[in-house]
């Protein structure tokens, strides 16, 4: 790698999207708030596939393949390098072989340690505190884990590439774990900060970095009152549509599967907006999650996500 790339005793996290957007949101955060670079882009092509292509005004456009795309950021005060990488999308087929290649790639950067977030679907209701599960490739960092107390995996399966990554790590003799963040699992398809903060304010202690988390803290907070708010109206409409069934002879059962409602376009003041939000992201790159939050509330992100991550490129 080029000496400017070159970085002190570094730990790669690694992302893709999945339940309540827990692990993405959390390195989307990560590079905004650290102001990361964007240093490489790592996407064998031949484990994609294009699964579809986008029409705008009625012309038919390529498709394009899924995006991985590595940052980094220094240390300032000198201890730790980290690296983020964040995937758009896992590979249907060839995901050992997707994770190998990868830990080769991060061993350029000169990885030492690899973590991967994710989300644990539980019972917990919205308004409680998220805790993170956690386990690792080594009896060091499980050491490390219990010190700050997390809830280790005793058993149990992680899916994904979000495991599959770290088995590869571990064939590598590299140490690290996964972190999974709490959330109730009838709120699976929609974005839960409180576990993404959770997952952060560990992995702020195991690698003794300082981030502000402030922001995501605020957004967790408001997100959780608006899901308790729904879960509470469903409960007492189950709990009213039960008794009358219970009335009428009818013992049958709801059940709950609340669906993200649908966004509505977006307005020319909204488009005015995301234009104010990124020349803000360009002249000071910790306001891409206020960014990345307006995106995300008006449905969007994904027609943005490339000019979102652009944002980190270093000047040429």
């Amino acid at each position: 790698m080029p000496e400017a790339t070159k970085l002190k005793k570094p730990w790669l996290v690694a992302v893709w999207p999945g339940m309540g957007h827990v692990a993405i949101s959390a390195g989307y955060y990560l590079i905004a708030k650290l102001d990361m670079d964007a240093v490489a882009e790592f996407s064998p092509r031949e484990l994609f596939d294009v699964e579809h292509v986008e029409v705008k005004k009625g012309l038919i456009k390529s498709g394009r393949l899924p995006r991985s795309r590595f940052f980094t950021w220094k240390d300032p005060k000198g201890e730790r390098d980290l690296v983020v990488f964040i995937g758009e999308a896992q590979p249907p087929l060839g995901r050992y072989a997707f994770c190998k290649r990868l830990i080769e790639f991060s061993g350029e950067l000169g990885v030492e340690r690899v973590f991967t977030f994710a989300a644990m679907a539980t019972q917990m209701r919205p308004e409680d505190d998220s805790r993170v599960f956690a386990a690792a490739t080594d009896a060091a960092t499980l050491a490390q884990l219990r010190e700050v107390d997390l809830q280790i995996l005793e058993d149990g399966q992680i899916g994904g590439l979000n495991g599959v990554l770290l088995g590869a790590a571990a064939e590598a003799g590299k140490h690290g774990g996964c972190l999974l963040g709490e959330m109730p699992h009838v709120f699976v398809q929609f974005p839960f900060p409180q576990a993404s903060l959770a997952v952060l304010s560990a992995f702020r202690k195991l690698a003794n970095i300082e981030i502000d988390l402030s922001e995501l803290a605020q957004q967790a907070e408001s997100t959780g009152h608006k899901l308790q708010e729904i879960l509470t109206q469903v409960e007492h409409t189950i709990e009213e549509q039960q008794a009358q069934q219970q009335g009428d002879g009818d013992g049958g059962e709801e059940q709950f599967n609340p669906q993200p409602a649908e966004e509505p376009p977006v307005s020319p003041e909204d488009e005015q907006r995301i234009e104010q939000l990124f020349n803000q992201a360009r002249e000071k790159r910790s306001k891409a999650y206020e960014l990345k939050g307006t995106l995300d509330r008006l449905g969007v992100f994904d027609l943005y996500e490339d000019r979102f991550l652009d944002l980190f490129k270093k000047p040429s």
